[in-house]
């Protein structure tokens, strides 16, 4: 696992289709469902007419710790949900999740660092799921 900036990013051998389905079965293992899934490809060419590779943008969430940091700080959910992409690449798709550890540098709330350390460490256990090394 690669870890970028604001992120966390894996590389799969395996089709898009695949691993979009590997995606959500993994975060799924850790309390997350999809709440949004933008189909970039398909707007690009909708809106651009410009063609491009396979690229989902989906808006995960784990409800309990949406929940909690929602009643912690209502106007929480300009950072929510957790965006997670699955991109296809010449040498296979990459999946990269953000960093909720940077909500609480951006959101000092007394507590919300705890929620966003719980957020951070399902992300890294579902990451590791889909990658195919599980605990």
């Amino acid at each position: 696992m690669q870890d970028i900036k604001y992120g966390y990013s894996i590389q799969l051998q395996m089709s898009f289709s695949e691993a979009v389905v590997k995606v959500k079965e993994g975060f799924l293992s850790q309390g997350f469902g999809a709440l949004s899934e933008i189909n970039v490809q398909e707007k690009m060419w909708e809106k651009l007419q410009k063609r491009m590779d396979g690229y989902l943008i989906l808006g995960m969430c784990n409800p309990k710790l949406a929940a909690a940091a929602i009643d912690m700080e209502p106007n929480i959910g300009l950072l929510l949900p957790c965006n997670v992409i699955v991109r296809q690449t010449e040498s296979g798709v990459v999946v990269a999740a953000q960093k909720p550890s940077l909500m609480s540098e951006i959101v000092p709330t007394p507590g919300m660092e705890a929620i966003a350390k719980e957020a951070e460490e399902k992300i890294l256990i579902a990451m590791q799921v889909i990658e195919g090394n599980t605990l």
